[in-house]
């Protein structure tokens, strides 16, 4: 899937690495996760992410840097440790991807969700998912909270970044688009949680808020791509029989960026 995307907020800043409102050109794949951004640094860079490695690169494929094993850096990070371009790089990579790729990325192998109980937001409830995440799988942190509306469409995403010192987030997706027939949010603003939620774990995300408003992705145009000339293009090479589990109850059905 490539998208072209704008995104800020107060994190890179925070970071030592103001983003700027010019858009880029994601690419994620989506049965695997490997992510890359264009252009990264200069406009001949780009980045090329997967959760065991993160390089930028020239467009013509010479490595400018690299990193192997690049979430270990991480460790230690207070809010305010400054981020070089492959921290920036691998951050980019896994939350890009993990925001192209939900809700399909919940069917993966490894991942496990429960039902959790429903979020009241003005006149609706959402339906509430909890998220564990494998070790394999570069994210923001293991365990995460989605919300879905009447719709069957994300409508909140709760995490920790664990990778800055575990702030608190509560990412609203909407205006959604039609990228051949998979819905994506267009808009997806993050902020502090305004309320607290238990985890698995037994704390809130809403402890430890931030001062600040965290990343956020701003604008998705995208459009999706074949796998091979046999298929059909675009996402729907993700099965239409997605499976998810939730509460002891497995939930099946053609569905397309929601819940069945």
């Amino acid at each position: 899937m490539r998208a072209a995307i704008v995104s800020g907020g107060d994190l890179f800043a925070v970071k030592g690495a103001p983003q700027d409102s010019a858009p880029r050109e994601m690419t994620v794949r989506l049965h695997e996760e490997h992510a890359s951004v264009t252009p990264f640094g200069a406009p001949d860079q780009r980045t090329d992410f997967t959760p065991g490695r993160v390089s930028i690169e020239s467009l013509d494929g010479r490595v400018v840097a690299q990193r192997a094993d690049p979430r270990a850096p991480f460790a230690g990070h207070t809010l305010e440790t400054p981020w070089d371009p492959l921290d920036r790089a691998y951050f980019n990579g896994y939350a890009l991807w993990s925001y192209l790729t939900t809700p399909f990325l919940l069917a993966v192998p490894g991942v496990t969700v429960t039902e959790t109980e429903p979020w009241r937001e003005g006149d609706e409830v959402w339906r509430g998912l909890r998220a564990a995440f494998p070790p394999g799988i570069a994210t923001h942190c293991t365990h995460q909270d989605f919300y879905f509306g009447p719709d069957h469409l994300l409508r909140r995403h709760d995490y920790r970044v664990d990778i800055a010192c575990g702030f608190a987030a509560a990412q609203y997706v909407h205006d959604y688009v039609d990228a051949d027939g998979i819905l994506l949010p267009a808009k997806a603003p993050s902020a502090p949680p305004r309320h607290r939620r238990p985890t698995r774990r037994g704390r809130g995300h809403g402890r430890d808020r931030p001062q600040r408003r965290p990343f956020q992705l701003t604008e998705v145009l995208a459009r999706t791509e074949p796998r091979s000339g046999r298929e059909r293009p675009g996402a729907r090479t993700f099965c239409a029989d997605q499976r998810l589990l939730t509460a002891g109850r497995r939930l099946t059905g053609p569905w397309r960026s929601g819940l069945p």
